[in-house]
C-alpha cells in the first residue's frame, strides 16, 4: 500500500509543477484535465503526509517515553497512545480512500421513476418519491429538470423522468436505485385498511457522446403529438419523441418539452444513459463472474425500502436500518440512508480487498 501511496505523491508533485507550466496554462482543456486529476489525488496525498507526521511523532513520543524524568515518561505514553489511535484511523482512512473509485461518481443523473404494483397508491407514491428527490437535491444545491412524464388518472405519475445536475450526484443517488415500498391506508379506503403498494426508481449516470458508440442507423425515430400538458400547441404540433434501439429494445419517450428538438435532445440523452448502463453492468457481472453484492447491485427487481407510515418507520433492507420519522425523510433528509448503505459497501470492498 505505501508503496502505492509513494507513486500517488509523486504524481500530484508532477500534476502541480505541470499546473504551472506556461505551455498547460494556455490549453484549457488540458489545464481542466489536470486539474480534475489534482483534485483526485489531493485528499490521498494529504492523509499520506498526515501518516508519516504521526509516525514521526510517535517515534519521538517513544523517546520521551523512555526518559529519565518520571513526569516526562508519563507524557510520551500518554502521547503515544494517542499517536497509536490516530495511526490506525489514518491506516482506515487510506484504505478506504484507495479503493477503486466508480468512474461515474462525479457525473449528474437520470432518475426513473415508475409506479409498480398497487394501481393507483403506487402512482401516488412514485409522485411522493420524485418530492424526496427534489427536496434531497435542493439540500445538496442541486439543479433538477423533468425530461418527462406519465400521469396517473388520479393524480401522480405512472412514470417520470428527470436529470439532477450537481457534483456527486450519482455518487449518492447511485444507492437508490431499486424496488420501494409503501405500506399505508390509502385516501380512497373507506375501511381503513393498510395497503401495500411499490415503485421502481432507476438511478442512471448522464454521459457524453464520447463515453458510449451509438449507431443512430440502428435507432427508429417516431414523431408523434404530445399527450400531456401544453394547451392547444399539443394539438397543433408534433413534437413528442419516441427512439426505439433495435439491438438492445431500449425505448426512450419525451414530450414534456414543447419543442421537438428539445424533445429529441433529452430523449438522446436518457438513451444514451440506459445503454451505457446497460454496458457497465454487463461488464461488472463479467469482471465479477456474475457475483452479484448484496449492496448496490442497482438491480429494479431488489426490494430496498420499506416505507410503513402507520408505524411511521422507514427501514433499508440492505443494511437493516430502521429509521423513523417519514415525513421528514419525505422531505428529502435520506442522508443516513444513504450514508449507512455507502459505508457498508466500503466495508465490504475493503474485505474483499483484504
Amino acid at each position: 500500500m505505501f508503496e502505492r501511496l509513494a507513486e500517488i505523491e509523486a504524481r500530484y508533485e508532477e500534476v502541480t509543477r505541470l499546473l504551472a507550466d506556461p505551455d498547460v496554462v494556455s490549453d484549457h482543456r488540458r489545464l481542466q484535465e489536470l486539474g480534475r486529476e489534482r483534485s483526485q489525488l489531493e485528499t490521498v496525498v494529504a492523509l499520506y503526509r498526515r501518516y508519516r507526521d504521526a509516525q514521526d511523532a510517535l517515534e519521538d513520543a517513544r523517546a520521551l517515553a523512555r526518559d529519565a524524568d518520571e513526569e516526562m515518561r508519563t507524557l510520551g505514553r500518554e502521547e503515544e497512545d494517542r499517536l497509536v489511535a490516530e495511526l490506525a484511523q489514518l491506516d482506515q482512512d487510506l484504505k478506504l480512500a484507495l479503493l477503486p473509485r466508480d468512474p461515474a461518481d462525479d457525473k449528474d443523473v437520470i432518475v426513473e421513476i415508475r409506479g409498480g404494483t398497487g394501481g393507483e397508491e403506487a402512482a401516488l407514491f412514485a409522485a411522493d418519491l420524485y418530492r424526496m428527490y427534489q427536496r434531497y437535491a435542493e439540500r445538496q444545491r442541486w439543479k433538477t429538470e423533468v425530461i418527462n412524464t406519465s400521469e396517473a388518472s388520479a393524480g401522480g405519475y405512472k412514470e417520470i423522468v428527470f436529470e439532477v445536475h450537481g457534483q456527486g450526484a450519482y455518487s449518492r443517488l447511485k444507492y437508490e436505485s431499486g424496488v420501494h415500498r409503501v405500506q399505508r391506508v390509502p385516501e380512497t379506503e373507506a375501511q381503513g385498511r393498510i395497503h401495500t403498494s411499490t415503485a421502481t426508481v432507476a438511478v442512471l449516470p448522464e454521459v457524453d457522446e464520447v463515453d458510449v458508440d451509438i449507431d443512430w442507423g440502428q435507432v427508429r425515430i417516431d414523431i408523434f403529438h404530445s399527450g400531456g400538458a401544453g394547451g392547444q400547441n399539443v394539438n397543433k404540433v408534433a413534437t413528442a419523441v419516441r427512439m426505439t434501439h433495435e439491438p438492445t429494445g431500449i425505448v426512450v419517450t419525451c414530450q414534456d418539452e414543447r419543442s421537438q428538438a428539445k424533445n429529441r435532445a433529452k430523449a438522446e440523452a436518457v438513451l444514451r444513459a440506459r445503454i451505457y448502463e446497460l454496458e457497465r453492468a454487463a461488464a461488472a457481472a463479467e469482471q465479477a463472474g456474475a457475483r452479484r453484492a448484496q449492496v448496490g447491485t442497482g438491480e429494479r427487481s431488489e426490494k430496498i425500502r420499506t416505507y410503513n407510515f402507520p408505524q411511521d418507520r422507514v427501514t433499508d433492507h440492505r443494511v437493516n436500518l430502521t429509521l423513523h420519522s417519514i415525513p421528514r425523510i419525505l422531505d428529502g433528509e435520506i442522508d443516513p440512508l444513504i450514508d449507512a448503505v455507502a459505508m457498508d459497501e466500503q466495508a465490504q470492498l475493503l474485505q474483499a480487498v483484504g
